[in-house]
Parts: C-alpha cells; structure tokens; sequence
C-alpha cells in the first residue's frame, strides 16, 4: 500500500470511530454514500487514457445499461495545470460514434470536440492541449450531432478541474472526497424493466428529456460525511433540459465562490442558487456546528419541470458531519477580476433564438395530455389559453391541428437567426483576440434557453434584460435568455477554423439536438 493511501485510509477509519456506535450504524443503514469520481491526472509523459464505454448500472434494484467514460457511468475528474500541456486519448469502445467536448475550457477547435471531431465505433482520437485559462471546474460530454441529449442521458459526463497559482495557494477546502466534492446532479426515467427511457420526440424537441428520479454522482439521494469544518461543493447541473434551484433544507447560507469559468472577486452569500443546465458552482457551506442537513432543490417554474416529485423541494445530498475538525476556510477575497473595457466600437452580433410554432404547440398539447395543466409552469393564462409567438390557441384549436409526426420534421425546428444548424455553413467569423458583444434574443418564446458559447469564458453585461447578480458577475461560458435579451462580452484567444468551428448553441440538449446551434470560425 503507498503512503498516502494509508494515510487516507486512517483518515477514513478515524473519521467513522469519531461517531458513535448507535449512529455509525444507523448511517451506513440510512443512505447510500455520495460516490466520488476518482482523480485522473497525466502520467509521466504528461498524457490521460479516456476510455467510452458501455456498462450496467443498479437503479432501484434493476439492471440498466449505462455508458460511461473508464466505468459504467459517469467519469473520472480529469485534474489540469494551467500552462502544462497534456494529451488525451480517447477509444470510443461504444457501438456508435461519440465525441468529446471539453465544455468550459478555452482551447484551440481541433481539439474543442464539437460535433465534427467524431469517433467512430472502435476508432480513437487524440488531442493534445495546454490550459491557458483560470482555475475552474469545467466538464466534459459528448457533442455528437442530434445525438448529445442521448448519449449525456445513458451517462456520459465527467469533470474537468483546473489549478492555477491561485488557487493552490488560497486556504479553501482541498481534501478530494472529504472536504472538496463534486456533487452532479442529473434526473434520469426508466422504464418499468428498468433501462434509461430517452425518447427524442415532438415533445421532447419542445420541452426537453426530463424524469421523475434525481441522481447525484449517479445515486438517488446519497450522503457524504465531512469533518466539521467549511466543506466545499463542486455544483454541476448535468441535467439535459431541467434548470435547478439549489437549497439548505435548514436554510444556512452557501456562499459562492466560483462561477463556469473561476474565482469571483469574493464570496457570495445566498440562500437559493438557481443553475441552468451545463452551469457549474462551487459553493462553501458552514458546516462546523456538526447539524445535518440535506442539500435540496426547490420547485420551478419551468415548463415540463414542475411534475411530481418536483412539485415539491427534492433532496439532492444529505450531509452528515463526522467530530473531526475541517482544514479549509473561506477567506475574505479571492481574485482580483479585471474591469469590463470600454464597449465603444465592438463588433456587435445579433443571435435570435426561436421555436417553430407548430413544434411548441404540438409539444404543448402533448405535454399537457400527458401531465395535465400543471406540467405548464404557470405557462398558461386565466382563461386556458397560451398566447406564444403571437399566436392564441384554445384546446379545441390545438386538437384540431395535424400531429401526427410523419409530416412534420422537428429534427430542424428549433433555429438561430431563422436557420436550423447545418455543420457545413459557419454563420460567421470573430476575430481573435478581440472583444465581441453578442446580443442573444429570446422575445416571442416563452422557453428556457440557457445559452451556451464555446472556446471562450465570458462576462455577462446584461441577463434577460436585467444587470446580472453578483454571483453571476464573473467569468462564464452559459447565459440565461427566457423570453428576454441578454447580452455578454466575448473574446476568443485561440482559432477554429471552417472544418472545425466552435458552436453557440442553447444548453437544453433537445434544443441542440433539434437545431438551435451555430457554428463560427475564429
């Protein structure tokens, strides 16, 4: 056994005797544990092995098959250095292509992933890149065209965890697994013989994939025992179509200190966390006083979301504190964040989002008929009927229309600008290494549309229409635009060229999948 192997595993034992012999086994009979992704780092010739694959996995005592990146489901945090050039290699072990995007980090895009760097069955890809960016937690996942909602829906998804001087220097929670954990939060449906249901259909083009069990780390509300001290959450919103509002159950503060793209200037303290799809958190909550409590999310709006059990606040992870005392802290400041340049003279973008109105009535009607008014979201009026896109609709209306699939593609039903993605045709060229503000609209669609931007961490100037919050403030690579404009600072410091554009598309996987996607050349 290495050294520090058995320095974890007395760690381990002598975190379980500090409780006593009553609640040790209450706690191993009461919940699952948080599973906590292993650790990858790069070998001796700075190189990482990444291996897709299919699995199985128990969900409720059944069998299902799962995919997985170097397990069944899920994947290894993946630990990078700023400035340190690393090379991995992917072997696609899948029956189907695959690709790998590494959402969140600003590389050149070759080596970005998007939907032309495929994989065919048995193949393998290698990419070699250098981290240039911020400490940050960022993830990877497949961006297979029309596609990703389904793969991400079987389990691929794993983190990406960028040091930097920074970050290796400051006091905050560091012990992986203990005090510093990933905490991954996807809702899965299963079929009664107990395999992931994923359907691509006019309801899911509409609304997005969305199911009854939430996962977290791949487990239904599992518990985790830190020591008392701050513990330190790594937030993912892995979810293909569901937006999260994250809780105490106890209503203690979580203070965030870290956005998509990094550090912020300084702790935010907040009560609820709202997270879009593919957005990431770290949080640091007090947890010395050695209560526990659960980490929940709370009901939403969002159409399609509001459907039992998520009527009602969710438990994602119980926390349970052990008598050990923590190590880390959070300090008073963290970075220094540059000021916003002056927004004279910048090239201007203008990207509308839009849903055919067939798609999302024909969506509507379907998600009513199978969940009842509630599944709206408080989409509908007083009088019953749905105002969308100009168009008012009573239920006699939206029975009468055509729907029954065949003539209608809503494979290319969602678009930018009026146009579905055609991965042949990049919409534009930016320039790198200059500032860019990009306006992205999302009048005339009542729709959640969290926006997402590749080969770049942004600024946000505006987020639907309003100054963005304080713990929004920093550097991110998603945006939320729900029937308003939202606009952010851009600026790409690596290339991408025709062959293989960066994509900005909406991070609701069906919307992707179903054509709200560009691609651009830098």
């Amino acid at each position: 056994m290495h050294r520090r192997d058995f320095i974890k595993l007395g760690a381990a034992i002598g975190v379980a005797s500090a409780l006593p012999l009553w609640s040790r086994a209450v706690f191993a009979a009461e919940r699952p544990s948080l599973l906590i992704p292993p650790l990858l780092t790069a070998d001796a010739n700075n190189q990482i092995l990444l291996n897709v694959q299919a699995g199985k996995t128990a969900f409720a005592g059944k069998m299902a098959t799962t995919w997985g990146y170097n397990g069944n489901l899920l994947g290894p945090a993946i630990r990078l250095q700023q400035w340190k050039q690393t090379t991995v290699k992917i072997q696609n072990n899948l029956a189907e292509e695959t690709t790998v995007h590494w959402h969140g980090l600003e590389v050149p895009g070759d080596v970005d992933g998007g939907p032309q760097g495929v994989i065919k069955p048995g193949d393998s890809r290698t990419v070699t890149f250098t981290p240039t960016q911020r400490a940050a937690t960022c993830w990877f996942h497949p961006h297979q065209h029309g596609k990703t909602g389904r793969q991400v829906a079987m389990g691929l998804a794993g983190l990406v965890l960028i040091d930097d001087e920074d970050s290796l220097k400051m006091m905050l929670p560091k012990q992986w697994g203990i005090d510093d954990i990933p905490v991954i939060m996807q809702d899965k449906k299963f079929t009664p013989a107990g395999e992931i249901d994923y359907q691509l259909d006019i309801m899911s083009a509409a609304v997005g994939w969305f199911g009854d069990t939430l996962l977290t780390n791949g487990t239904p509300y599992p518990q985790h025992a830190p020591p008392r001290g701050w513990l330190r959450l790594r937030l993912l919103n892995g979810c293909n179509a569901r937006s999260l509002t994250l809780a105490a159950s106890d209503k203690r503060s979580l203070y965030v200190v870290a956005s998509d793209g990094g550090f912020l200037p300084q702790p935010v303290e907040v009560n609820e966390l709202p997270m879009l799809m593919g957005e990431r958190f770290e949080v640091l909550v007090d947890v010395r006083d050695g209560k526990p409590f659960d980490l929940i999310t709370l009901p939403v709006t969002q159409m399609g979301m509001a459907i039992a059990p998520f009527d009602k606040a969710v438990p994602v992870l119980r926390v349970q504190p052990v008598g050990v005392p923590g190590s880390g802290t959070l300090p008073d400041s963290l970075v220094s964040m540059p000021a916003l340049p002056s927004l004279d003279g910048l090239t201007e973008r203008k990207l509308q989002l839009s849903m055919d109105p067939m798609l999302d009535m024909m969506g509507m009607q379907a998600l009513m008929k199978k969940y009842g008014k509630q599944a709206m979201g408080g989409m509908m009026d007083h009088g019953g009927m749905m105002d969308h896109g100009g168009m008012n609709m009573d239920h006699g209306a939206m029975d009468n229309m055509h729907h029954g699939g065949g003539a209608f593609d809503f494979h290319n039903a969602n678009r930018i600008n009026g146009k579905a993605f055609d991965m042949d045709v990049p919409m534009f060229a930016a320039a790198k290494g200059q500032y860019e503000r990009w306006v992205i609209s999302g009048e005339g669609d009542m729709m959640l549309h969290p926006f997402h931007i590749h080969g770049t961490q942004f600024r946000i100037l505006r987020e639907n229409g309003q100054a963005p919050a304080a713990h929004r403030s920093g550097w991110k690579d998603t945006v939320r635009v729900e029937g308003g404009i939202s606009e952010v600072l851009v600026k790409f410091d690596h290339e991408a060229s025709k062959e293989q554009a960066y994509m900005a598309h909406c991070h609701l996987l069906e919307h992707e999948d179903t054509g709200m996607m560009l691609g651009f050349t830098v």
